[in-house]
């Protein structure tokens, strides 16, 4: 055990600690937003079905994890229109058609 006396901190030069404020370009890069585009487009170009739901999915997970509402919001919205997309033409979309006569 030591004593008071012997303490070598000096808790008056404490500081608070304050965050250096980060320019949106030096942001990291939103990896979700990035599959849920990525699934999307295989989802509406490839008609899987899988694709599309995770497009959504990744894209709600983005949406939450927003850091800047002006390059994030477009990214999103784009996953999300392609997922959309996809889902419709998977579910109400023409299938093939047979060919009897």
């Amino acid at each position: 055990m030591s004593s008071q006396g012997n303490d070598p901190r000096l808790p008056s030069a404490a500081k608070p600690y304050k965050p250096q404020p980060v320019a949106s370009q030096d942001l990291p890069m939103d990896y979700s937003g990035f599959i849920a585009v990525v699934f999307g487009v295989f989802g509406a170009m490839f008609r899987y079905k899988i694709c599309s739901w995770l497009a959504i999915i990744f894209s709600a997970q983005s949406l939450a994890n927003m850091k800047n509402i002006e390059t994030d919001l477009r990214q999103i919205s784009m996953a999300m229109m392609f997922g959309i997309m996809g889902l419709v033409t998977n579910y109400l979309g023409v299938g093939p058609r047979s060919s009897k006569k």
